[in-house]
This record gives structure tokens, C-alpha cells and sequence, in this order.
């Protein structure tokens, strides 16, 4: 009787997630791509398409997080990519994307940022974890006063709000959820050397689950009211905004700890000290 309880909750709790996924998200290309397995959900690669999904709303400050087992085995030109993005030419966007590799070497995780539709601000670093084997977490938080990356809740990277020192910060502009997995062997592994070996599509990204909270934009409303609703007041709609909540806006000790020993033992690309790439460092580097 206790194991099939078990059951039954498990079975509640796979419901619910999907139920949470349909609510928040939807197939947004090549959607006999886009498989739903059980509790799961898979997003499929071959030499045909790749596919992606995205969500139904647009936000302006939350956290998203999405729970993956990225492609086993020989992935080598393959991307998986989990970000948020704005519209538009002069968007904003936060991006993880993980480049592929053949069979044996370590995935590279790319974290990428983008204000008013300014990129080149590429980090890479390998992981402390076979992420192909079981499913590990991946989020973004975004508030007033930073943006950061997290693997199983440990930060990778902080975007700092410096708009004292007169940079821009993304904090105007509502921003979707999206992933997708596609071909990319141009650039992907090892600088475009190593092409797909399409012997082995298809090529599947696996999601057990994906979640944003966030203070979800109104459509139709102007987004000035937008921006002062969701960047000014403490709680709405959608309950208390506890992702700008004074704990959150800035790293506490452990999380530093955290980022200082990520930087010193993964990281293995940083656009600030690409002096090939920039001369000068670009002025959010300047510290």
C-alpha cells in the first residue's frame, strides 16, 4: 500500500509538472520535434530541423529555471540553448548555451549577454558534472540590480547593475523564455573543426521540467506602466516578488565563495581579458 501511495504522488507530481509546462509554454517551431515521454519532454535534432519551444508570456524581472539532461554521447555541433530575449533589434538577452562535443570530452557551457542588441560578452567554462548522465538545473535570475546565472543553484556568473558608473543595464524591456537545440557546426566545437556526424541523429535534449516566476507584462498595456508595475512595486499579480527581495540583489558570502571557486577551476573563456578581440576592455570589465 505505502509504494503504490508512492506511485500515485509520483504520478501527481509528473502531472503537475506538465501541467505547469502547458500552462507557462509552447512548441514555437518544428513541432514533430517536440516530444512529450512520459514525465518528461524532448526536444529533437536531425538533419532535417532541430526545434524549440517558448513561453506564452513575456516578463520584466523573475527567475527561470529549466531542469535538462543535455545530448549523450557524440553531440559534437550541437547547441542547446536556455535563455530569455526581448524583441526586436536593440534587444536585451541572457543566454546559456551548451556546445557539444564528441564522445569522452567535457560539454562547455556558454553564458552570453546582450543590452539594447549589444552582444560579445561570451564566458565558457566546463562543468563539474557529466551533464548528460542525469538532470541537473539551470536558471537566470534577473532584477533591478543584477543578472545571474546558476547551475544547481550555484552562480557562474553576476551581470551587475552599474548604471552609477553609466552603463546600461536590461531592465526596460519585457523578455520570453526560450530553448532550443540545433545544428551549429560551424562555430560549435573546437571553433567549427569538428562537424556533426549526423550517423547519430537524432540528436535529444531532455526537460523534466521548466518554470519561470516572474512578474508576468500585461498584453496590450504600455510598457512604461509595465516596467514602474513590475520594477517599483514589492508584490502584485502574481503574489509577493520575492526575486528583488534585498536578499537577492547582491551575492551572499557562500555564493561568492561559490563564484570564485567556479571562475578559478572552469572557467576557461572570458571576453574581458580577449585583448585580440578588444584592445580596450570594454568599460563593464573596468574594475
Amino acid at each position: 500500500m505505502e509504494f503504490l501511495g508512492f506511485l500515485v504522488l509520483l504520478s501527481f507530481l509528473f502531472s503537475s509538472s506538465s501541467a505547469k509546462f502547458d500552462e507557462q509554454f509552447q512548441p514555437s517551431w518544428a513541432f514533430d520535434h517536440v516530444v512529450r515521454e512520459n514525465d518528461t519532454l524532448k526536444l529533437k535534432l536531425d538533419s532535417y530541423s532541430g526545434a524549440g519551444f517558448a513561453s506564452k508570456g513575456k516578463y520584466l524581472y523573475g527567475k527561470t529555471t529549466a531542469e535538462m539532461k543535455l545530448v549523450p554521447g557524440d553531440s559534437a555541433g550541437t547547441v542547446t540553448a536556455f535563455y530569455m530575449s526581448s524583441d526586436g533589434e536593440a534587444h536585451n538577452e541572457f543566454d546559456f548555451e551548451f556546445l557539444g562535443n564528441t564522445s569522452g570530452e567535457p560539454y562547455l557551457v556558454q553564458t552570453n549577454v546582450y543590452v539594447n542588441g549589444v552582444g560579445n560578452r561570451e564566458q565558457r567554462m566546463d562543468l563539474w558534472f557529466d551533464p548528460t548522465v542525469e538532470f541537473h538545473e539551470y536558471s537566470i535570475l534577473w532584477n533591478p540590480k543584477q543578472v545571474m546565472f546558476m547551475v544547481d543553484g550555484t552562480p557562474i556568473r553576476v551581470y551587475e547593475n552599474r548604471e552609477g558608473e553609466g552603463l546600461v543595464f536590461p531592465k526596460d524591456q519585457p523578455m520570453g523564455v526560450y530553448s532550443s537545440v540545433w545544428n551549429a557546426d560551424d562555430w560549435a566545437t573546437q571553433g567549427g573543426r569538428v562537424k556533426t556526424d549526423w550517423s547519430h541523429e537524432p540528436f535529444v535534449t531532455t526537460y523534466r521540467d521548466v518554470r519561470v516566476e516572474g512578474c508576468e507584462v500585461v498584453e496590450g498595456k504600455e510598457v512604461e506602466g509595465e516596467v514602474k508595475r513590475c520594477g517599483e512595486s514589492g508584490e502584485g499579480k502574481e503574489g509577493r516578488y520575492w526575486w528583488k527581495e534585498p536578499v537577492m540583489e547582491e551575492l551572499t558570502v557562500h555564493q561568492s565563495h561559490q563564484l570564485v571557486w567556479v571562475r578559478a577551476r572552469h572557467l576557461i573563456y572570458d571576453y574581458c581579458f580577449d585583448s585580440a578581440r578588444f584592445p580596450v576592455a570594454p568599460p563593464e570589465c573596468r574594475r
